[in-house]
């Protein structure tokens, strides 16, 4: 395309990517029919103008939202996600009752659960809702509550509500970064609460994180969880965080992807 072509194409994307986060390489290289090395190539000049952010497998708007939604997310760290997402599987017994929340590494550890038996799962998040919902040997209980459509996760008091009447043997909790110092963070601070609220409802607590939240403090709004909870990361994340984490009584893991010796 000319030079004036160009241009106005990646206009168009920054518009996308603001308005409704069509950001992926192979989408926007079929809606404006160039290849995929051009799209890549707008993304890099868009990146290096400041315009947008790069994702694994394409971009997001700086302006759009400071938090990424799910959908910009679960395409990120895919293979640590699995990692961490297998490795919390092998945690669970049969019989136990979990508690997952939302987000894009707690939703896939309900993939790793759709071969799972007699466990009974209750979820704050529409991804484990979708991954469990025609598995016969997964109990599933829905929270419920008010949407947040960024996070497909359920907040608010009626959420809060329903975990009063629950109990379980673990909780598995998503964040946006964690902090030696304040605990995990999120954008909204009725995340926040929530995710305090499910850890005090079950035995033993899980953050699931892959490595780029490890030590990130994206926002202001933290959850402080209770002694003894375990951290799930990959071996990417920075050592001096790890052992700051562990001075605290942090159980850290480091999940390791199935190609890594």
């Amino acid at each position: 395309m000319s030079a004036i072509g160009s241009r106005s194409r990646r206009d168009r994307i920054v518009q996308l990517a603001t308005t409704t986060g069509l950001t992926s390489v192979d989408e926007l290289s079929q809606l404006f029919g160039v290849t995929a090395s051009t799209i890549r190539r707008d993304l890099a000049k868009l990146t290096t103008d400041g315009r947008l952010a790069r994702t694994y497998g394409g971009a997001m708007a700086l302006s759009a939202h400071p938090e990424a939604s799910l959908r910009q997310r679960t395409g990120e760290a895919f293979e640590a996600k699995r990692a961490i997402a297998r490795w919390a599987a092998a945690q669970i017994q049969p019989g136990e009752t979990l508690l997952l929340d939302a987000g894009s590494t707690v939703g896939a550890l309900a993939h790793e659960l759709r071969t799972a038996k007699n466990v009974t799962v209750a979820t704050t998040g529409l991804t484990a809702l979708q991954e469990l919902a025609d598995v016969q040997t997964v109990h599933v209980e829905c929270l419920g509550g008010t949407l947040r459509p960024l996070s497909q996760g359920f907040v608010g008091p009626l959420t809060e509500a329903a975990l009063e009447r629950l109990t379980f043997d673990r909780v598995f909790l998503g964040t946006d970064g964690v902090s030696p110092e304040h605990g995990i963070c999120e954008a909204d601070l009725r995340q926040t609460r929530l995710k305090e609220l499910m850890a005090r409802r079950a035995d033993h607590v899980y953050v699931l994180a892959h490595a780029a939240k490890v030590g990130r403090r994206p926002f202001h709004a933290w959850a402080t969880l209770p002694a003894g909870w375990t951290l799930v990361t990959d071996d990417a994340a920075d050592p001096r965080v790890l052992d700051e984490l562990h001075n605290r009584g942090v159980t850290t893991v480091l999940a390791k992807s199935e190609d890594t010796p």
